[in-house]
């Protein structure tokens, strides 16, 4: 089944962190992404981490809109 961009709970789940909205939220408040930094090159993941999300994105996988809709979450300050 498909994912839809509100997943971002399934995603922070998929990546081994806490999915309640709370810890969202404070991961994106305490995570800002610069505008020449790619999501998949930012420093705060873990080499896994850092792989499934760029597999995400070569491989167009269902979980896209949730990395895509991170990547814009991350970029708040921008």
């Amino acid at each position: 089944m498909p994912l839809t961009q509100t997943d971002i709970p399934k995603l922070f789940e998929q990546l081994g962190m806490d999915s309640s909205n709370l810890a969202i939220a404070r991961f994106v408040k305490n995570h800002n992404l610069p505008a020449d930094v790619e999501l998949r090159d930012a420093d705060f993941w873990t080499e896994a981490q850092r792989q499934f999300i760029s597999d995400a994105w070569k491989a167009d996988s269902d979980w896209v809109e949730a990395v895509d809709k991170l990547d814009a979450l991350l970029r708040h300050n921008n």
